[in-house]
């Protein structure tokens, strides 16, 4: 074994060294300071990966994890969980100016981090896979290993009660099962979501229902084939499109809006694009403060929730790129992409558009940093972190864009 002493986070989580031959060296689950033996070294012509071995002397940062998974099942689904909270918040706060700095050559100091109020049980969706050895979540660098999961510590407690009392029950599970989603909605409404193969059949929901209500739940259970559309099959009707899109944790993730649409300013008789709009929170605070919104989501499900609740917008039900020419010219943008950031035919047509002001909203640094080098007519005058995902290497971004004179 190589021992190896970690000198910084990147921007994955993973620790990076050197090796004796100068190459960076990226060691998941190590914290900078830490001073560990390597093994299983994967070698490329400039760097190198490789798994962590035994520990000789701990980083100043350095903590014991909460949950037995991290360490025991080596739980992909955190990767910060051996690091003290502000080393997290720290290192987050590091990946975005990193990107920033090296992918779109700004010279910006890392930005500020708006800490979450919980540093665990704050996750209202959690996704389980199905595997040979039971249901749960993949290991950190063997994806199609899943071990069974007891209790994730990220989840809120309603959701790991649920799970607890469903569990045993797998002789009621549809055949074909794949992924089980589990959510808890705005209202506090359970709801369980059965991701099944295609041409899998099931009747057993109210069975099912049943089981779990003698056990004081009233979860909705929803079914949903593989390339088909989701349908309640137990429990409330189809009011809550369980399956659309929203923030894992939706108390930071009303912060990070809540600013993101401040920083539009006055947006009263203004013409505003939405884009990306998920359920159409954005859309409603701008037309409740007077703007004329044009809102454009993927996903039919939301798009119909938003407008069964929302006020009246210009709602397009597709992907950005595929109806710019039907959105007119905006005078404000508000931008909440994917983690694959906005095509270029997005941030092409903002160039041609020119609004005064794109305020975007970014849960990948490096895709933000790319879009920013395609909007060469707009300056960055601020960018502000939101931290909505405690234990993990993953960070919200609002981006200010001001049009240059």
């Amino acid at each position: 074994m190589t021992p190896v002493r970690i000198l910084r986070l990147a921007s994955g989580g993973d620790g990076v060294g050197r090796l004796e031959d100068g190459r960076a060296v990226f060691v998941p689950r190590t914290a900078p300071g830490d001073l560990v033996e390597v093994s299983s070294l994967r070698e490329h012509s400039r760097f190198a990966r490789a798994r962590p071995g035994r520990l000789l002397e701990e980083g100043p940062d350095r903590v014991p994890p909460r949950c037995p998974h991290y360490t025991a099942d080596e739980c992909g689904g955190c990767q910060l969980q051996h690091l003290s909270l502000p080393a997290q918040q720290a290192a987050r706060r590091s990946f975005v100016g990193d990107a920033l700095r090296r992918l779109a050559r700004l010279d910006v100091a890392d930005p500020d981090l708006v800490p979450a109020a919980r540093a665990f049980e704050y996750r209202t969706r959690v996704a389980l896979a199905v595997g040979a050895r039971g249901i749960g979540l993949r290991r950190y660098d063997r994806p199609d290993e899943i071990f069974a999961l007891e209790k994730c510590h990220l989840a809120v407690p309603e959701l790991m009660v649920l799970w607890g009392d469903l569990r045993p029950l797998g002789a009621l599970l549809p055949p074909g099962l794949e992924k089980i989603g589990l959510r808890l909605d705005r209202s506090g409404g359970l709801h369980i979501v059965f991701e099944v193969a295609a041409g899998a059949g099931w009747s057993g929901g109210p069975r099912l229902l049943a089981e779990l209500q003698r056990q004081g739940h009233a979860p909705t259970i929803w079914w949903h084939p593989e390339g088909g559309a989701a349908r309640a099959v137990a429990g409330a009707g189809e009011a809550y499109p369980a399956t659309a899109f929203e923030q894992v944790h939706p108390e930071m993730g009303d912060q990070a809006r809540t600013f993101a649409i401040q920083q539009l300013g006055s947006v009263g008789g203004q013409r505003v694009w939405d884009l990306y709009a998920g359920i159409g929170e954005t859309t409603a605070a701008l037309a409740e403060a007077g703007a004329n919104v044009v809102s454009v989501e993927a996903d039919r499900r939301a798009v119909a929730a938003a407008e069964a609740a929302g006020p009246v917008a210009r709602r397009h039900a597709a992907r950005v790129e595929d109806v710019l020419g039907q959105l007119g010219t905006p005078d404000l943008v508000v931008t909440n992409p994917p983690r694959t950031g906005m095509d270029a035919r997005v941030t092409g047509a903002l160039e041609r558009g020119r609004p005064q002001r794109v305020v975007y909203v970014s849960c990948d640094p490096a895709t933000l940093a790319r879009d920013l080098t395609r909007l060469p007519s707009f300056r960055l005058t601020l960018a502000r972190s939101f931290d909505l995902f405690p234990q993990t290497a993953h960070v919200e971004t609002v981006a200010v864009l001001e049009r240059a004179s």
